[in-house]
């Protein structure tokens, strides 16, 4: 019986665990250039603690545990804002920007103008080129950026927003404001990498998909917590009544 109850929390661990997934997927509906994550559980079969020596051996216990949380790379819908500051980027490369806990990745293409001249993000960190930081005079008028990246004013071309790609994207890890960080190094994405100007990319989350799901994992997660529940009830009526038998 104890056994049923460990297994019925790591069902309970594992249902808690997409419930919170879920719930920060749906906070950023509205996120631009957000990417959701779903969850991946696998089984695992206790190996110890069994009898095997019996006429029918006990049988391995199977818990559920939490295997991963992979991004969802998905293209995001592209939405026209007409701002020339706005890109949108096609495909899975990301912009690639300095933070001041280093180089940080995202999907985020709303940029903005600081007072230095630099080209940042709304949280005011700057957008790398292939030299570095984009800067813009402040006579400089007409600034336009380009499909491959190229940003221009009326003085001439003043870089090339850098876009980057990773041999495994499942290894970003969140790190905050909408940015990634990679123990790996980036790959520059090359010439097939896009981007649309003038345009955002827009949360890849779908709000009636995550929301029914999220009531499908509540109803489950209720459903063994109330069987947890009536197990641990019975045990306490079985060692209550062995208890009684002894004392008769």
């Amino acid at each position: 019986m104890q056994n049923s109850q460990l297994i019925g929390l790591s069902a309970q661990m594992a249902l808690s665990r997409e419930l919170e997934v879920i719930a920060n997927n749906m906070a950023n509906v509205t996120t631009t250039g957000f990417k959701a994550r779903n969850t991946r559980f696998q089984e695992y079969l206790m190996p110890k603690a069994s009898a095997e020596s019996f006429q029918r051996p006990d049988r391995k216990l199977s818990y559920v545990i939490d295997a991963a949380t992979p991004l969802d790379l998905a293209q995001g819908p592209v939405e026209t804002t007409g701002n020339p500051l706005n890109v949108a980027v096609r495909g899975e490369a990301f912009l690639a920007v300095q933070t001041p806990q280093g180089e940080r990745y995202t999907r985020n293409g709303a940029f903005e103008m600081n007072p230095q001249g630099q080209i940042v993000t709304s949280d005011g960190h700057p957008v790398l080129g292939d030299g570095g930081p984009i800067q813009i005079g402040q006579q400089e008028t007409g600034l336009t950026i380009g499909p491959d990246g190229t940003v221009s004013t009326n003085q001439g071309t003043r870089g090339k927003i850098r876009l980057v790609t990773f041999a495994d994207p499942q290894g970003l890890t969140n790190a905050g404001a909408n940015l990634y960080a990679s123990n790996a190094p980036p790959q520059a994405a090359g010439p097939q990498a896009r981007v649309v100007p003038g345009a955002l990319e827009r949360s890849n989350v779908q709000p009636v998909l995550a929301m029914t799901r999220m009531l499908e994992v509540s109803r489950v997660y209720q459903l063994v917590s109330d069987t947890v529940s009536r197990l641990d009830s019975l045990r306490g009526t079985a060692i209550q009544r062995l208890a009684d038998v002894g004392n008769a």
